[in-house]
Parts: structure tokens; sequence; C-alpha cells
């Protein structure tokens, strides 16, 4: 089993989507990272890569008992290990996993570009190791609360955020909004479509408002995020953790 010493990591706990795993140059200042004492290093193949980046699901087996206790962290003056954390790379991309424990990818981590190379140059002759699991081809299934990846190429870090923000507002609306209240929201985006959209019964509604909404990111989409997330508490607070104080925010 190989190993890398002192490994920086900035955990990204819950993402199941490889996008919101953000690499160094997106790290911020008031990220907690941390420095891995020792971290076991296993080569896979691309598909399950894949899998582990994008999913939240369960571990193969043979795996977590091949990294089982490999891996440190140095807390205050104790090596304390962990249970089942790991570097993997398929000889190409990387991912710093920790289960926290459990059997699932609960919290991941890109690397440093220097230690990137160190690990590339570590595993150059080293054999992918094969990891049997009869579910590593199911197609994954992206909604609206885990766009698919094209819905967010090309963003920055606060711009893939605030695109998820204005997502889960727009999930709330359609499951709770009347026809009259969606009708509004799709004006407030398209007011030259005012006429149009009066007749549109609810679900004609919100395809419309969707379909134009969901693709790319712009000064009118962070205007109109603002103007559906004023006046609801929880989503202010997320608004606030990107933009600041929603008061102090001039977008309108």
């Amino acid at each position: 089993m190989l190993h890398m010493r002192d490994v920086w990591v900035n955990w990204f706990e819950g993402e199941e989507n490889g996008y919101n795993v953000c690499e160094f140059y997106e790290w911020r200042k008031e990220d907690r990272i941390e420095l891995l004492d020792q971290v076991a290093v296993i080569k896979i193949r691309e598909n399950l890569f894949d899998y582990i980046e994008n999913s939240l699901l369960e571990l193969p087996e043979e795996l977590l008992a091949d990294i089982y206790k490999q891996s440190y962290i140095r807390r205050k003056s104790q090596r304390v290990e962990l249970e089942y954390c790991f570097l993997a790379t398929d000889g190409k991309r990387t991912l710093v996993v920790d289960t926290l424990g459990y059997h699932t990818p609960v919290r991941k981590s890109r690397l440093v570009p220097r230690q990137e190379e160190q690990l590339m140059a570590l595993v150059e002759t080293e054999p992918v190791r094969d990891y049997y699991m009869d579910y590593l081809d199911c197609e994954k299934v992206y909604h609206i609360l885990s766009p698919e990846p094209a819905l967010m190429h090309g963003l920055i870090r606060k711009e893939r955020q605030l695109k998820q923000l204005l997502f889960m507002v727009l999930d709330q609306l359609y499951n709770d909004a009347e026809e009259a209240e969606l009708r509004y929201w799709y004006t407030e985006w398209a007011p030259d479509k005012y006429a149009q959209i009066q007749q549109m019964s609810f679900e004609e509604a919100w395809n419309g408002l969707f379909e134009e909404v969901k693709h790319g990111w712009s000064k009118k989409h962070e205007e109109y995020c603002y103007t559906m997330v004023k006046g609801q508490p929880f989503f202010e607070k997320l608004w606030e953790i990107q933009q600041g104080p929603m008061e102090k925010k001039n977008v309108r």
C-alpha cells in the first residue's frame, strides 16, 4: 500500500457532485484546511473514480478493507487513526476521501497542485486495483437539487453555489406555489412575455421558467435570485454566506 505524507485537505462534506468539491484555486481563507499526517493511496479505474467523486453511495468492501486505519491526522501532539480515509487517483484525476467511519464518501477534497504532481509521480508505475461492484455502471440521475454538470460548466464557486440556491428556491416554488404566484415569478424573469404567461397552465409556466433560467449565470440570474430569496430567512442565510448581508447588497 502506497502512502503520502503531510497532505493538505479542504473538506467538502456531503457533496454528491464532483463540481462542488472545489479545486485548490477556489479555496477560501475561511475554509477549514487540515493537514493529514499520512494518507493511503489507491490507483483505481475511471468508472470507480467517477462513482466515488459523484455519489454518496456505499464504497466497495474490498477497498474499505485495504485502506482501513492506513491514514492518520495529527491533533496537537497525538497521531490519530482515521478509519476509512484514502487518496484515490485514476492516473489523471485525484480525490481525497474520508468516510468519518461510515462506508460512504462523506467528505472529499482536492489536492494542492504541488502534491498532485507528487502523487502522479508516485503512482506512475503502480498497477490499478480492481474492485468489483455490480452497480458501478448505473447511470447517475440528476435533478433540480442535483443539477447535471453541464449546467455548472464554466461557473466559479460563488456562481455555482448561488445557482444551486436559486434552484432550491425554484423547487420550493414548484411544490408550494399556486398558479398565479408561479405566473408572477415567471413574469419577473421575462416581463416581455406577460400576456403569453397569463394564458399558461401551471406546468407550462413552470417548464418555460425553468428552461430559461437553468442555462448559464449572469447578473440577471443574480438579481432574480436575490428577489426570490428576500424575506425567506433560511434562503437569506445561504445567500449571505456567499454575498454578505442582504440589506447591503445593491443588486436592484
